[in-house]
């Protein structure tokens, strides 16, 4: 059995008809004339390229984004990837959000076109039709540029936004072309021998400043909490403290008789408090006495005992896997026989890993601008949102109007990690400026954010597998006990390791509670239970974690080369300093993959554990801007190793039990460490790199302290009283 590789396409091998590019390719349409609501947003545009581009007779132009930009640098990398087939004089381009229409801005997905931002998705989805889209406008120029001189388009070439005429050396610039631009009836053809050669790009892959800072450094960046409309009130909500209860009465009376405020409005999970200050409404809040509902779902439910129960459904499972649905869908893998496989080996190993919920905890909490009519017939939502096309709907759902009749306004994001998908923030000011008649700026607090959060899922692994004579695992068996499958599953799969009979795939169950995509999704804690046992079991072998897994992928020409790479930058097998440890993984993600090595101690009297320096080799393909990639998996890095050693959300009787970040703990400048990154470098297509650093983290830092203390830990996030518990066991 071969090992399968997620991508093997050399970029300049991908391939996209005409047709492909007009109809949407990718998700994306090429449209002749631009879409009317992005010529609100232009300036004096004498030549709409394309609905993507605005050329101006200076050569200025605008190039639309479509993914939302909360810290990763799409706004930068996106436009670029056009620029650079359009060959834009890059300081000449202005970044402007796209209109929110998905028909033109959005990407494939199941199910239709999305704007959505998620998944690490925005460069690896757009990166051929942008180029095919700028490749077009360049022709487009060319052909102008032909027509007014009388020459052949085959004698011109162009320069930074300037066309060029090779046997007279006469020249236009993009802007002196607009003035006198007549757009074709018929697209120009664009195949693959009209894209620029890998060794030919002058802006991907290399680094240019990033588009959002300065304004985010000078304070004149929008985010939705910079929103100010005429008329506008301000609303916060008490939420249900056990996720699925509704208010069934409240002291409104009293509430409304506070100075300042306007409204108390009922909703199905809380009830909001409107009034014409932020600070009217925090201290009336705190008023507010609301009964609930009872027989909420999560009612009663405590994580920390939950795991039994969890524990006794995957054994179960184990003892009984014909009691199982049959393996289907994303998650779920079967190949060869297991049991049999089980049976013959020569020695078996099961273990069992956990992991809790987690906290988003993104720097800006949610907040959304709404202004429905008085009629109640439109709307209008200022919103920094992972999905702005999906709060639109979710806002016309709402509120009973078409989606024609709702106008979406994006801004930036301080921080998604997934939570900004959900969009709560926009439906619940939509309900609370169709009570008060007014625009409403509805912010959550910290406290709200974090106690109705919708959380990464809590899980139990057990895994099991046998090895041959020579130690190599020939069966493996993953069963993921936990609510939402969908998020339980991603990354459980092991396509680089050469196993020829598994059994992977979750074991349902409910616990009430809400839950969303956290960054990596299941990678986070699925990635450290594959890590951890791999090298429990090449530990037992006496075999070494890189040469065992080198073994293991033996099919997998560039999965090797990145071994090789991180045993290099790390210096494995060399001697380490008194008191730390070296512990290995690997990982990947959204189609990239990566190799991490943590450097640790520990403090026995404390149990804090201590990350020296994290090395981490990354092969995502052609990298777009490294310098922002670089930043994306230092950031994935930090945050994984702050979520593995202190971050937690515990629940007892349904209600969240942390409030704030005294008892939600974060990773602090003071145990911060250096990351060494190497990015390898190819001609494949660009893969996902905004979550790629994280999932690595987990088992990196949990096979050093195995090496360093002979204990293992099985339970994230290794927090000092877990991590004393192992010692003394």
């Amino acid at each position: 059995m071969t090992a399968r590789p997620l991508t093997q396409e050399p970029a300049t091998q991908l391939t996209m008809t005409r047709r492909e590019v007009i109809a949407g390719a990718g998700g994306l349409v090429f449209a002749l004339t631009i879409h009317p609501l992005a010529a609100q947003t232009a300036r004096q545009s004498p030549l709409s390229l394309t609905a993507w581009i605005r050329l101006n007779s200076d050569s200025s132009m605008i190039i639309y984004s479509p993914s939302a930009e909360m810290g990763q640098g799409a706004m930068t990398a996106m436009p670029l990837i056009l620029a650079e087939e359009l060959d834009a004089d890059w300081p000449l381009v202005d970044v402007e959000y796209s209109p929110i229409i998905r028909e033109i801005y959005g990407r494939r997905r199941q199910g239709g076109q999305s704007m959505s931002t998620t998944g690490s998705n925005s460069v690896s989805s757009f990166f051929l039709p942008l180029r095919r889209l700028g490749a077009q406008a360049r022709h487009i120029l060319m052909d102008n540029a032909a027509r007014h001189w009388g020459v052949p388009v085959s004698e011109l070439r162009t320069e930074p936004s300037v066309v060029i005429h090779g046997p007279t050396d006469r020249r236009l610039t993009y802007g002196e072309i607009a003035d006198f631009a007549r757009m074709p009836q018929e697209l120009p053809e664009i195949t693959d021998d009209d894209l620029k050669a890998v060794r030919d790009f002058r802006l991907i892959g290399h680094s240019q400043p990033r588009r959002d800072i300065p304004e985010k450094v000078d304070g004149s960046a929008q985010f939705a909490m910079d929103v100010q409309v005429p008329e506008m009130l301000y609303g916060m909500i008490a939420r249900a403290p056990v996720n699925g209860s509704k208010p069934e009465s409240a002291n409104d009376e009293l509430i409304l008789a506070q100075a300042g405020i306007t409204d108390i409005v009922f909703l199905d999970h809380g009830v909001g408090i409107v009034g014409e200050s932020i600070n009217a409404v925090l201290t009336t809040r705190k008023l507010l006495e609301v009964n609930w509902s009872s027989g909420a779902p999560a009612e009663g439910f405590d994580s920390d005992q939950a795991f039994s129960a969890f524990a006794e459904i995957a054994r179960e499972a184990a003892e009984n896997p014909g009691s199982l649905p049959p393996a289907q869908g994303r998650g779920n893998v079967q190949v060869g026989n297991v049991p049999s496989a089980l049976t013959a080996a020569a020695k078996t190993y099961h273990r069992e890993y956990l992991s809790d919920h987690l906290y988003h905890a993104q720097m800006e909490p949610l907040n959304a601008v709404a202004s429905v009519s008085v009629a109640g017939d439109s709307a209008e939502i200022w919103i920094g949102s992972q999905s702005p096309d999906d709060a639109g709907d979710s806002v016309a759902a709402v509120l009973g109007i078409s989606k024609q009749q709702v106008t979406v306004n994006q801004h930036y994001l301080g921080g998604g990690f997934g939570r900004r998908t959900i969009n709560d923030e926009a439906v619940e000011a939509a309900l609370l400026s169709q009570a008060a008649k007014k625009p409403v700026k509805l912010i959550w607090s910290r406290e709200d954010d974090l106690r109705n959060g919708a959380f990464r899922p809590m899980s139990l692994q057990r895994l099991e597998a046998g090895v041959d004579e020579r130690g190599y695992p020939v069966a493996w068996r993953h069963h993921v006990v936990g609510d939402e499958a969908q998020l339980q599953t991603t990354g459980v799969d092991i396509p680089f390791y050469e196993i020829e009979n598994k059994d992977i795939r979750p074991v349902a169950t409910s616990t009430g509670i809400r839950l969303r995509h956290w960054r990596a999704v299941g990678h986070g804690y699925n990635k450290f239970a594959i890590e951890s046992f791999l090298d429990e079991i090449s530990a037992d072998q006496g075999a070494d974690p890189i040469a065992f897994r080198r073994e293991l992928m033996r099919g997998s020409p560039r999965e090797l080369a990145l071994l090789d790479t991180i045993a290099e930058m790390a210096d494995w097998g060399s001697a380490v300093a008194a008191g730390r440890a070296r512990g290995f993984a690997f990982a990947e993600r959204s189609n990239s993959t990566s190799a991490g090595v943590a450097e640790i101690s520990v403090d026995e009297v404390s149990g804090k554990i201590r990350v020296h320096h994290f090395w981490v080799a990354v092969d995502a393909g052609i990298v777009v801007q490294p310098d922002i990639v670089l930043a994306q998996i230092e950031g994935a890095v930090t945050q994984g190793v702050s979520s593995l050693l202190n971050e937690r959300i515990s629940i007892k009787d349904g209600q969240v039990e942390q409030s704030n970040f005294h008892d939600y703990h974060l990773l602090t400048m003071a145990d911060s460490f250096p990351i060494t990154v190497k990015l390898m470098q190819n001609e494949y297509r660009p893969t996902g790199v905004g979550e790629a650093g994280l999932p690595a983290t987990g088992g990196a830092v949990a096979n050093a302290f195995a090496r360093l203390t002979g204990k293992r830990l099985r339970h994230m996030p290794f927090t000092p009283e877990r991590v004393l518990a192992a010692l003394k066991n």
